[in-house]
């Protein structure tokens, strides 16, 4: 297979575990060979997500690239010689998408690196030169894992199961959806998305993020802190909610959206792995908890709670999603989340990973631009 380039580099810096699970710069690793569907990227941009540093701290494994988001230039093509995998992409194409960081069974194929490779299936073009959407590569690089979460969340099955509802396809009801957590960069593109789709979403944040969350569509915002916040939710939503998306997912969390859940129950998602015992709460409540790269239907090869079979139905939700969330960017309906910029290329990450973990970052998403 021979593929389509413009310059095939020789090897690659990245950030990747060391066998504590700690991130560490190396500099000479191969370039990943390129298989049916995939392309080979040099990324201008990857964006930080919390994930970086939980999965190396709950799930060491040495040598694996660290990373998810990007964005930047196709450099190569792989030749396709099934029909199954066509690419529609070529050399020199301005794209944004994610791989899966921290993956103990691929350690190849993370995004913290100066050349990573992807699938093509679930890239996004940017559109640089559109004078409605005026997406910047920091911005691009923002979007992937937020969608794919988002994805799952608001339609897989397992989720709060949306469908037939789509952004292009709106419900004729404006059922309230709650975004706990509104003001993360998840949380924003799920009230983009529930809004577009003809949903009522409000969401939950610091007061000081009100506006952010407002102008990505919430209706009503409640700030999360304070102690009768969930009898205000229920009494707001009259006792009708029966969908939520958690992005914070603690102890917290899942006690005050169980409480603002209608008496007849509804379903619960959440974006990180909670206890059984906090779940199991209210027996009418339908509570699931996603990963975002769970969009590639590929087993999570991690254990207890966090592991994940492969379910290939996953993959063909994302296809169906992500031609609409091309002509949402095209069309300037899709905003990114405000971003926070890190100096230093691949070398800033470690440092922007101590400040993610810090908890010090609120209402804006990380991005480290690297270096030529």
């Amino acid at each position: 297979m021979s593929p389509h380039i413009i310059s095939l580099p020789v090897s690659r810096r990245a950030i990747i575990q060391d066998a504590q699970g700690q991130p560490q710069l190396v500099k000479d690793l191969p370039i990943p060979p390129l298989v049916s569907g995939t392309v080979l990227i040099k990324p201008a941009a990857v964006a930080l997500n919390p994930s970086d540093y939980k999965m190396g701290a709950a799930f060491p494994s040495a040598g694996a690239i660290i990373g998810y988001d990007f964005a930047g230039t196709i450099i190569a093509v792989a030749d396709n010689d099934d029909t199954e995998n066509t690419c529609d992409f070529a050399p020199g194409d301005w794209v944004c998408g994610g791989v899966r960081g921290s993956n103990p069974t691929a350690h190849e194929e993370g995004g913290f690196a100066s050349y990573i490779r992807a699938s093509s299936s679930l890239l996004l073009r940017i559109p640089r030169s559109s004078p409605v959407a005026k997406l910047s590569i920091e911005q691009a690089s923002t979007l992937a894992t937020g969608l794919a979460t988002c994805t799952l969340a608001i339609w897989d099955p397992t989720g709060l199961n949306l469908l037939p509802a789509t952004p292009e396809t709106p419900a004729e009801v404006p059922l309230p959806v709650l975004v706990y957590g509104g003001s993360t960069a998840t949380g924003n593109l799920a009230i983009q998305l529930l809004k577009l789709s003809g949903f009522d979403p409000i969401a939950t944040c610091s007061p000081r993020n009100y506006d952010l969350v407002r102008g990505a569509g919430a209706s009503a915002v409640f700030d999360y802190s304070h102690p009768d916040v969930a009898a205000t939710i229920k009494e707001h939503t009259a006792g009708r909610l029966k969908h939520v998306i958690d992005c914070i997912s603690d102890a917290r969390s899942v006690a005050l959206c169980y409480e603002a859940i209608a008496r007849a129950g509804g379903r619960y998602v959440s974006l990180e792995l909670v206890a059984d015992e906090l779940l199991a709460q209210r027996r009418a409540v339908h509570a699931s908890f996603l990963l975002g790269f769970e969009i590639t239907g590929k087993s999570s090869g991690l254990p207890g709670g966090y592991g994940k079979p492969a379910d290939p139905a996953k993959v063909q939700l994302g296809l169906k999603l992500w031609p609409i969330y091309q002509r949402l960017l095209n069309a300037g309906k899709l905003k990114p989340h405000p971003v926070q910029r890190l100096e230093g290329g691949l070398e800033g990450i470690v440092e922007g990973l101590a400040l993610l973990k810090s908890g010090s970052v609120s209402g804006k998403k990380l991005v480290a631009v690297l270096e030529e």
